[in-house]
């Protein structure tokens, strides 16, 4: 079992700057990836970015430059570092951990999500 709980979100003008962090507890060193996610109303919920336990990661094409993903292991908590924001951005972002069994069969933990809003 693993906890997620999201944090750092907020009201930005365009333009700027917000670093969002997702504590992980519980079962963490079953995880072998973790990511980050966004809902914006009325659209579907998509991938912004992933890190595997390896340090690999993968960016959807309209964050890359401007969103990047790192991981803390000591202290078992993920971010995500926002910068040059546009309104477009503005979502609900949650955070997920992924256990991997085989190609194709996984599991997904999820946080309660944080709201990014974007002025312009």
């Amino acid at each position: 079992q693993v906890q997620l709980v999201e944090s750092g979100g907020g009201l930005v003008q365009a333009g700027g700057s917000l670093r969002l962090s997702c504590a992980a507890s519980g079962s963490i060193f079953s995880i072998n990836a973790m990511g980050w996610y966004r809902q914006a109303p009325g659209k579907q919920r998509e991938l912004v970015a992933v890190v595997a336990s390896g340090g690999t990661t993968n960016y959807a094409v309209s964050v890359k430059g401007r969103f990047t993903i790192s991981r803390d292991n000591v202290k078992n908590t993920l971010f995500l570092q926002m910068n040059s924001l546009k309104p477009e951005d503005t979502a609900v972002y949650y955070c997920n951990a992924r256990r991997i069994y085989t190609a194709g069969v996984y599991t997904d933990s999820w946080g309660q999500g944080t709201q990014v809003t974007v002025s312009s």
